[in-house]
């Protein structure tokens, strides 16, 4: 994968898991579901996360490792990355 589409698919999950904590209509109606669902999203992020090309940008990598994922996907998007 190259590292443009790499970048892209880390920020699809990124907005991807956002998108399901924000949810508050689904953790309100089914709060296991939405866990499960938040689990999922943010296994599905750190297999994408362990799959971008090295070596990161670090300030991507401070952020990815201290889980800022607000901030990461501020970073790839200003970066004209996502």
């Amino acid at each position: 994968m190259s590292e443009s589409a790499s970048t892209q698919a880390l920020a699809t999950a990124l907005r991807e898991r956002l998108t399901v904590i924000a949810d508050r209509d689904f953790y309100n109606r089914d709060p296991a579901g939405h866990l499960g669902k938040l689990q999922a999203v943010s296994e599905h992020l750190e297999s994408v996360e362990r799959g971008l090309p090295r070596p990161l940008d670090p300030e991507l990598a401070h952020y990815l490792q201290r889980r800022s994922y607000d901030k990461a996907l501020a970073l790839l998007e200003a970066k004209g990355l996502a």
